[in-house]
């Protein structure tokens, strides 16, 4: 006995119906408790928002997750290519949060490849509480496949890593999240406006699994990630013409003056 067919109509509007709804529901925001196990973080080798983000995002996860709670003392990996090195510098203990000064190991990779492996041996340490990376331009090593080899390892022994690309274009990457990070203008100080003001980035989620697009102005506040509104622009001044004097008719001040 034959069977009629199943409509095919049905079947393809469904997941229409419910795909906008679910993106709009799953916008990104700090202290969210799901956070992914590899993403990466393009920017400029000409500043340091790459490192900032990463760290802020890095601070943000293991404080929502209650991974950091003040009593962690698991080290954090901080593995560089030499190119990397070369663009941006090593990283600076004081500058980074007072709480990773001392657990900071750091390695400089003199390959692409050897960056790649101190990343995946580092990731299966669990006593590591994240490994952060640093790669300038798309270097071949840096494939799809070694992608995935990353982010399976990361996800199997839960270990998160934020690899920040240097100058580098988007390519096919099995990262669960990508940004794009730019600095922006941070406010002024209140005792001394000369002085530098809290670290604040442009990023823009353009790829996620969990979480739709969108852009957001991030600062890092006494150690917590924090969502700042869009600055408006300042209103255009017109200038307002005032007369001094009363305007003369018919003859100068000197000949009046003279008369």
């Amino acid at each position: 006995m034959s069977r009629s067919p199943m409509p095919f109509k049905s079947i393809k509007q469904s997941p229409a119906r419910i795909l906008p709804a679910r993106l709009s529901e799953s916008r990104w925001r700090p202290g969210l408790a799901e956070q992914p196990f590899h993403s990466e973080i393009f920017a400029p080798a000409t500043e340091a928002s790459g490192a900032g983000l990463a760290l802020a995002l890095a601070g943000d996860a293991l404080t929502s997750l209650n991974e950091c709670p003040g009593k962690d003392h698991r080290h954090v990996l901080w593995v560089q290519d030499r190119a990397a090195i070369r663009l941006g510098g090593r990283p600076c203990l004081a500058g980074l949060p007072s709480d990773l000064r001392r657990r900071l190991i750091h390695v400089a990779a003199a390959t692409p490849e050897d960056m790649l492996f101190a990343l995946e041996e580092g990731l299966k340490c669990r006593d590591f509480a994240c490994v952060i990376g640093e790669i300038a331009g798309n270097p071949r090593a840096l494939g799809f496949t070694a992608s995935r080899r990353l982010s399976l390892t990361a996800e199997r022994h839960r270990v998160r890593l934020w690899l920040v690309r240097l100058d580098a274009a988007p390519d096919l990457s099995s990262a669960r999240m990508r940004w794009q990070a730019r600095a922006a203008p941070s406010s002024p100080q209140r005792w001394n406006p000369a002085a530098p003001g809290t670290p604040i980035w442009h990023a823009e989620l353009f790829r996620s699994r969990a979480h739709a697009p969108g852009e957001w102005i991030l600062s890092d506040d006494k150690g917590r990630l924090h969502v700042r509104p869009e600055p408006e622009p300042e209103p255009a001044i017109t200038p307002d013409f005032i007369y001094l004097g009363r305007p003369t008719v018919g003859r100068s001040l000197a000949t009046r003056a003279r008369a």
